[in-house]
């Protein structure tokens, strides 16, 4: 089948784009507004730059001052460089063109991308918890002032690279999970700095590896929502924010509409949404106005950016056609 095709799987009949038939097949964008990715290039860039030569840092402070929870703060932020990799190596290939095999292109990499950032950070979860646990039955003696100065710096860069990608993280996963794991690093920091003070007024050296179980805790409420998420997208779940039911609401309240059946919503990417749908109208199609509007509403009421409509004069398509 030729480009600018689509096939009638019900009837066999293959018809141009945008061209509607009582059976056949259509297919339209809606055009306005576009969901594609925004660049987040240099942000990815900046973030990993610094956070690569804080991990550098506070992994040599952590061991000159025997804290774990700089080390356990390190483990993270090294996971958090690899993520921004990730994140910034999917949005990259989200933007390639479609080819003859992949005719998507390679929006989905970055599901997939979300979904790794979840599996490193589960990974760095059982490493910190691991060490911890060892610490906290052998505590050792923790320099509190170096701890406390050397997590207010990872504060600032955390927070700042955090910032970076505010504006991206309700709209795409991938961003989002960029988001996630600065800001917790961020909050993590800040509590380093407490058990820092902590130990310098009390000398209590069992509050370093007890403010690391905190940090592992800090890290697996944050990973959960993240790895939830984007396990969901993998198995083609119906994106956060779209009802189906809202959807399938609208499509069956189309004048002429009689029924809707075979709707499917599902995310080509973690920031674009795609549908197909059947919808019977026994009077026949309206024409190919009538098809662009759907789109058109899809894509700014319901934040569906590719739709496939099939029209068809009966509900059993194969016996009344």
């Amino acid at each position: 089948m030729g480009a600018g095709q689509s096939h009638n799987s019900e009837t066999g009949h293959t018809s141009e784009v945008g061209h509607t038939s009582e059976t056949g097949h259509s297919h339209a964008h809606g055009h306005g507004h576009s969901h594609a990715p925004a660049d987040f290039g240099r942000a990815f860039l900046f973030g990993i730059i610094l956070n690569t030569g804080f991990v550098i840092v506070e992994a040599v402070y952590g061991w000159l001052s025997g804290s774990m929870a700089l080390i356990a703060d390190a483990g993270h932020n090294l996971s958090d460089v690899l993520s921004l990799a990730l994140a910034w190596g999917a949005s990259v290939a989200a933007k390639r063109p479609p080819s003859e095999r992949f005719t998507y292109g390679f929006k989905s990499s970055t599901i997939l991308a979300a979904l790794a950032n979840a599996g490193l950070l589960l990974v760095a979860i059982g490493a910190i918890a691991f060490e911890t646990l060892h610490r906290m039955a052998e505590p050792a003696v923790v320099q509190g002032q170096t701890m406390a100065i050397v997590a207010g710096i990872g504060i600032v860069i955390n927070a700042g690279t955090a910032l970076l990608f505010l504006r991206g993280r309700h709209d795409d996963l991938n961003i989002r999970g960029a988001f996630l794991h600065m800001a917790a690093d961020a909050l993590v920091s800040l509590g380093v700095v407490i058990a820092g003070i902590a130990i310098i007024m009390t000398g209590a050296n069992w509050i370093d590896p007890a403010v690391s179980l905190l940090i592992v805790a800090v890290i697996a409420w944050g990973t959960w929502g993240l790895l939830k998420d984007s396990l969901a997208m993998s198995l083609l779940a119906v994106p956060k924010g779209i009802s189906e039911s809202a959807v399938r609401a609208y499509l069956t309240g189309l004048p002429g509409v009689s029924a809707v059946h075979d709707l499917h919503i599902w995310p080509m990417s973690t920031t674009e949404t795609a549908l197909t749908a059947h919808i019977v109208m026994p009077d026949g199609s309206p024409g190919d106005a009538f098809l662009a509007d759907i789109a058109h509403q899809l894509e700014h009421h319901h934040r569906i950016g590719h739709s496939t409509i099939q029209v068809e004069r009966s509900r059993d398509c194969a016996a009344g056609c």
